[in-house]
């Protein structure tokens, strides 16, 4: 039998340190992006939510998730985003304490769009009527309530 055996992580983020740690880049990150810090023309007029940042397991890669206000030109703003990289991983250097200043990467958080999607689904018809259908006239509701 191997000695060295990966645990798997049962927390959907990772293990505790790397939540923590991603929480104090995603602090970082949007301290910066907030105040100003990255002079780049495309960044100017958006303002930027950094909603989360995942970090690898050995803490040298942050993946950083955001989401211009309004969900408009992405693209545009990911792209100024990894132009700048090397100065904002500088500065997550400077204000997060770890051994290695961690690479980044930036991607568009999604989230959004799918909470859309399933809103968009719970208003449709169908699933309206079920929503509304009285549990007296369900069968399965006699199960619920043994258990």
């Amino acid at each position: 039998m191997p000695r060295h055996h990966q645990k798997k992580s049962s927390a959907p983020g990772g293990s505790q340190r790397q939540l923590r740690v991603g929480e104090q880049v995603r602090h970082a990150i949007a301290d910066i992006l907030a105040q100003g810090g990255v002079h780049d023309a495309d960044l100017e007029g958006h303002i930027i939510t950094v909603p989360e940042v995942r970090m690898s397991p050995d803490l040298k890669l942050a993946t950083i998730y955001v989401m211009p206000l309004g969900g408009r030109d992405t693209e545009l703003v990911i792209a100024a985003l990894e132009r700048n990289k090397r100065f904002l991983r500088g500065e997550v250097a400077r204000r997060v304490n770890l051994k290695f200043a961690p690479d980044v990467r930036f991607r568009v958080d999604e989230r959004f769009d799918e909470a859309e999607r399933i809103e968009k689904l719970l208003r449709t018809p169908a699933v309206q009527k079920d929503l509304d259908k009285n549990p007296e006239q369900d069968p399965d509701s006699d199960r619920e309530e043994e258990q």
